[in-house]
């Protein structure tokens, strides 16, 4: 069969005639991507199957009147019919290592590891918005849920680093023992027992600093078994890194665990050493005059007013916040004060008139919220990187996600280590 045009998965995904009664599994679309993300690698093969019978079935919506054989969709495959979606950042020809981006969030850890030439081999994610944002930049859609054994089958052998930045969650301990079975039913149990399958060579987790004094220090404390005992991982200390020591203008704690497995040979680590470069919310600031809708309301501050005052005479320190040009910011965090706790002061507004709907009129004192875009550079996202989402997704987004310089200088020193 002569196919007439060349077919781009993005246009078809988005396309309002796609059919909605078709029937295919949710992972299909993410496996499409994946194979011709790795169309050239050998990686290819693990997505095949269900790459092969997607396209058949987009195939047959292009030509009702052909008959579309699963051998003719994987001609179709080859030959290149099927176009990669756009991605902002394209992973480098030649890569130097192969890594996995787990709990990829919007990719912050992906970012970092291809500026270090890396190339990802297999993405997962399963918030429905935070997929979106992915696939704008990387022209890939991560799969689902990684708890689900469907999912794991997709990832690939031979890769070298497996990336994570999964959640805490308190463990059961229910033998005592603080092994790998008292970690079932918690999203490390899943991270842990793909790294007994996989094997990878270096491992890179990041979490919350609370994971460090997270019940009574338990969680922790079981974490580093299973990757040193049952695991044998060579694990050095895990570290707490800041943010604001890789040149980015927020103070954020968060800690970093890093592995190696015993065939490199590596048994000693040294974590990245701070930046020289300091940099300030006006490095981050907006150059142009910022919409009305960030600005507060005159009742809304009152309200934030009321709320701290009434906090300080508890003596409680709880409350909003301003952030001064020559200031750097609270950690950027999801729910709770995080936007509140990081207003900064900006006069350059000229239109007063609200843009939403508000109660009392827009403040005449120029206090505003940061822009999720000012939000991106605190952790160090280029602005070439597309926000394709809702304000209110973008903050939930980079507030859930990692400061990429520091990521990125930890995952430096990894790949120094294992020699590839």
């Amino acid at each position: 069969m002569n196919f007439k045009e060349k077919i781009s998965l993005e246009a078809w995904s988005n396309s309002k005639h796609k059919p909605k009664n078709l029937s295919f599994h949710p992972n299909q679309e993410s496996a499409l991507t994946h194979y011709l993300h790795n169309a050239t690698n050998g990686v290819s093969k693990y997505y095949e199957a269900d790459a092969i019978a997607l396209a058949q079935l987009i195939l047959h919506q292009k030509y009702p009147n052909e008959t579309i054989p699963l051998a003719l969709a994987k001609e179709a495959l080859q030959q290149g019919v099927f176009l990669c979606d756009n991605g902002v950042f394209q992973a480098i020809a030649q890569p130097k290592f192969k890594f996995i981006d787990l709990f990829a969030g919007i990719g912050g850890f992906r970012i970092a590891l291809q500026n270090l030439g890396g190339k990802c081999v297999f993405s997962s994610e399963w918030d429905a918005e935070a997929q979106k944002t992915y696939r704008a930049n990387f022209g890939e859609i991560p799969f689902g849920d990684i708890t689900q054994e469907e999912v794991k089958a997709y990832i690939p052998d031979h890769f070298d680093v497996l990336c994570a930045g999964f959640p805490c969650q308190a463990f059961s301990i229910a033998g005592k023992r603080g092994g790998f079975e008292d970690t079932r039913g918690t999203l490390f149990f899943d991270v842990a027992e793909i790294i007994r399958r996989k094997q990878p060579k270096a491992i890179f987790l990041e979490n919350v600093k609370g994971l460090k004094n997270h019940d009574k220090g338990k969680t922790l404390e079981t974490i580093l078994h299973v990757l040193r005992n049952d695991l044998g991982y060579f694990v050095p200390e895990p570290q707490i890194m800041n943010a604001k020591d890789f040149g980015l203008a927020q103070n954020r704690e968060r800690i970093f665990i890093v592995g190696f497995h015993a065939s490199t040979g590596v048994d000693s680590f040294e974590y990245p050493k701070p930046f020289n470069s300091k940099a300030t919310f006006a490095d981050v600031k907006e150059k142009e005059v910022v919409a009305t809708k960030y600005y507060l309301s005159t009742q809304y501050l009152t309200t934030l007013e009321n709320h701290k005052a009434r906090h300080e005479k508890k003596g409680n320190g709880f409350g909003y916040a301003i952030i001064q040009d020559h200031e750097i910011s609270n950690a950027i965090v999801v729910g709770g004060m995080g936007r509140e706790r990081n207003l900064v002061i900006d006069h350059r507004i000229t239109d007063f008139t609200p843009t939403t709907h508000i109660k009392g009129t827009v403040n005449r004192l120029g206090i505003r919220k940061m822009t999720p875009r000012e939000w991106a550079r605190l952790q160090g996202f280029p602005d070439t990187y597309t926000i394709p989402v809702s304000d209110a997704s973008a903050y939930k987004q980079f507030g859930n996600s990692v400061a990429v310089p520091a990521i990125q200088a930890t995952a430096n020193e990894i790949i120094k280590n294992i020699q590839l």
